[in-house]
């Protein structure tokens, strides 16, 4: 049976764990037809014209895991931001780890998105919100809202700053042979609030994985987003996360990326600006090596005029690896003084490495100052010689340059501690040690 298949018919059994009588089961239902119309999306789609999913639908995935696997936290530690203190929502095989997480609703809301969708005090929130922003028709996301039961819920009230940072983790321990996960996060930010917030999927063994997430942020008047993914997972893991930020007047949201591990990866990022003098920031950093694939696909859409948007990836290839980005800019008629940047820069450090990427313009508007660009290229031979002539040997060498490379996205990096934790993953992916931190 294709994958397909076997998951239109697990809506069916699916169907009798959950409130019938729940709003959201409408909306499942709805997009469970939309998927079924649809499929997988395939290489024939403008924006999956670099992606292929075709090795993943040939896999017997589990649908729905049985039980939370045991995991010590000296085991996963590493994996933790223990540096600092940290609110925390995991998940072991798609399951609620009481033990290794962190909740509370002290001030804010920190909590499951199985009991918001299932608790009458959550609902006005639920129906607010939920399903809101996430594209109906896109065939993945519809996939993750047919089958959206578990994963963050995180509401910051009114003039609230989150004490300290929420981690969102997902664990997969190997208990099945291949297993397909769906966490669904819903992030509601109101006015004059703030958080910062960290994700993570991590797989334990090497039996696949394949993550199709889908996270919703809405930052109000003037809130205060940042949002960082670490994507660093085994070779035999896959993930598509979709997010979706909707925002309004005088909100600041920003998002770095930092994707160095796992075989496939499609991040599907859309801002869309609902209001005057908004700022939206997107940054990120890709490191991948023989066999991975990292796919960037980004929108922000002016809707209102007097905002800003900002967008910087860095991408550096080596061995058969393959990078894909494709960014777009909307600018409405009605979105004058728009101000917005995008530039994606990439290094091949192999000949054998590829990279396609697609920066995009549509302005409908005559009053803004917009630029986009990309550049491909190899390490400067000029510069990798004289620090060769300064007594630095060849690999430490090219290790300095792709870091100052990439060194401007991390500038940008709030966390301290994440800060050092991302530059000693970049140390690792180029094979050195580095000598400093940050």
């Amino acid at each position: 049976m294709e994958l397909k298949d076997k998951l239109v018919n697990a809506f069916m059994a699916f169907e009798n764990q959950v409130d019938l009588d729940h709003p959201v089961h409408d909306v499942r239902s709805a997009a469970i037809k939309v998927f079924e119309n649809r499929g997988f999306p395939n290489k024939k789609m403008e924006a999956w014209k670099y992606t292929s999913l075709k090795s993943l639908e040939k896999l017997d995935f589990s649908i729905f895991p049985k039980e939370a696997a045991t995991l010590e936290y000296k085991d996963v530690k590493k994996y933790f931001l223990h540096e600092v203190d940290t609110y925390k929502i995991v998940f072991v095989d798609g399951v609620y780890s009481s033990f290794l997480s962190e909740t509370t609703h002290q001030g804010i809301d920190v909590c499951l998105m199985s009991a918001a969708l299932t608790k009458d005090m959550y609902k006005p929130i639920i129906e607010a919100y939920f399903n809101k922003v996430a594209s109906k028709e896109e065939n993945l996301t519809a996939l993750n809202t047919a089958f959206s039961r578990e994963g963050a819920y995180i509401r910051i009230p009114k003039n609230t700053q989150a004490t300290k940072p929420i981690e969102i983790i997902h664990f997969a321990t190997g208990r099945e042979q291949a297993l397909l996960l769906q966490p669904r996060n819903l992030v509601v930010v109101e006015e004059n609030a703030e958080v910062q917030i960290l994700e993570r999927h991590q797989s334990l063994s090497e039996n696949a994985v394949f993550t199709n997430a889908v996270t919703e942020i809405f930052a109000a008047k003037s809130a205060m987003v940042d949002f960082y993914k670490v994507q660093n997972d085994n070779s035999t893991a896959s993930l598509v996360d979709n997010t979706y930020i909707d925002q309004h007047s005088q909100s600041v949201v920003t998002l770095h990326t930092f994707s160095f591990g796992g075989k496939m990866t499609r991040n599907n990022l859309n801002f869309y600006q609902n209001g005057e003098h908004i700022d939206s920031t997107m940054k990120g950093v890709t490191i991948i090596g023989d066999g991975q694939h990292v796919d960037h696909h980004t929108l922000v859409h002016h809707i209102q005029p007097n905002c800003e948007s900002h967008q910087d990836y860095k991408g550096i290839y080596d061995g058969n690896s393959t990078g894909v980005f494709n960014g777009k800019i909307m600018v409405d008629r009605l979105a004058q003084k728009t101000n917005a940047f995008q530039q994606n820069n990439n290094l091949l450090i192999s000949n054998k490495s590829s990279i396609n990427t697609k920066p995009q313009l549509e302005i409908f508007a005559d009053d803004v100052k917009c630029s986009h660009g990309c550049t491909i290229g190899q390490l400067d031979h000029d510069a990798l010689f004289y620090l060769q002539s300064r007594g630095i040997g060849k690999k430490e060498a090219q290790a300095l340059l792709m870091y100052a490379f990439a060194n401007n996205v991390l500038e940008s990096v709030r966390i301290p501690e994440l800060k050092k934790r991302v530059n000693a993953l970049i140390a690792e992916k180029l094979g050195v040690n580095l000598g400093f931190e940050l």
